[in-house]
């Protein structure tokens, strides 16, 4: 199986990029965050042509997530389930291939003081909740997507300056670990220990991607009997360069199951 993740910010604006992806690089499952489109309004049939499923939950303008995949899609849910009737369009969980596959456009936070950051907090608690409800760590299982948080200080290009901001803030880092320890591998990092690469790069920073001023905090984890299955994990830095780019970039896994 090869699995990937892309926050598009915009599906719409980026539907060259991703349709060209996906016919160079034929993955099983494309996870997308950020589609800010309306369900009446996803692009589905240049998806199906392409020979993709389609599962997606969205709003005008903000959030938004889908799920391609080369088989249907079966046990298809949305949300937390828990009753928010406020909850924005920011998780699907879909089997494919038996394999349950969590994305998740997880809340940016806005600023450590603000009412969003303890959304956020809160938003990671009920995913934690969520898997302990739903799942078993002994199972296989994927949570992929854009989690809007570097772990580690390898995954900002400047862990000093960054600490304390929104992505790279110790509550984050709490909040996150928990989730971890309910039971996953960070399959990239698993492969790459040493490796500093990113998959955002902020808009406003001139040159970012040419001066490696960026941020890891798109990912693909899974539970340790999926991760020890997986080969091969990596960063396509390449479509961050082409024009008219997402300010992030395609994270792939790829798993003998």
């Amino acid at each position: 199986m090869k699995i990937a993740s892309f926050n598009a910010n915009g599906i719409r604006a980026r539907l060259s990029i991703i349709t060209q992806w996906l016919e160079k690089e034929e993955p099983d499952v494309l996870c997308i965050q950020e589609t800010k489109v309306q369900d009446k309004d996803f692009p589905r049939e240049t998806f199906e042509d392409l020979g993709y499923h389609c599962t997606f939950w969205g709003q005008k303008s903000y959030n938004g997530v889908a799920i391609l995949s080369k088989s249907p899609a079966a046990k298809v849910s949305f949300g937390f389930g828990d009753g928010d009737k406020a909850e924005e369009p920011r998780m699907i969980t879909a089997y494919i291939n038996d394999i349950p596959i969590i994305n998740t456009y997880v809340p940016q936070g806005t600023a450590p003081d603000s009412e969003r950051f303890l959304y956020k907090l809160n938003w990671f608690q009920r995913l934690h909740d969520y898997f302990s409800r739903h799942f078993q760590s002994s199972e296989p299982i994927l949570w992929v997507g854009d989690f809007n948080v570097a772990p580690e200080p390898i995954d900002v290009h400047d862990p000093i300056g960054l600490l304390g901001d929104i992505g790279f803030h110790p509550d984050e880092h709490k909040a996150l670990s928990r989730v971890k320890a309910w039971g996953f591998v960070d399959v990239f990092r698993m492969r790459h220990p040493d490796e500093k690469a990113y998959t955002f790069w902020d808009y406003r920073i001139p040159y970012a991607v040419r001066r490696g001023l960026g941020w890891r905090i798109d990912h693909i984890w899974a539970t340790p009997c999926l991760a020890e299955k997986s080969k091969r994990a990596w960063i396509d830095v390449a479509s961050r360069k082409l024009e008219k780019p997402s300010d992030h970039t395609f994270i792939v896994a790829e798993f003998e199951v």
